[in-house]
């Protein structure tokens, strides 16, 4: 674990940069062009921002980014 100390307004600007990659990220996670496995290492990297965020947001603004569990994605090898 690294312990990391920020003033008041370096810890809001933190927060915002989280919320936009959080932002970023689901609307990459919904986009049907990118393949099953980048969106598996993407859902990855929004869990680790997820809770960096509930460590410096709200519960009200955690609320906002809570995804529901997600479905099983089933891959169908196209046979040759």
């Amino acid at each position: 674990m690294i312990g990391l100390l920020l003033t008041e307004q370096e810890g809001k600007e933190m927060e915002y940069l989280i919320k936009r990659e959080l932002e970023e990220l689901l609307l990459d996670l919904t986009d049907p062009r990118i393949d099953n496995d980048i969106k598996d290492a993407m859902e990855i990297r929004y869990q680790i921002l997820f809770k960096m965020l509930a460590r410096f947001g709200s519960q009200k603004d955690c609320a906002k980014y809570i995804r529901t569990k997600k479905k099983k994605r089933l891959t169908v090898k196209k046979q040759m």
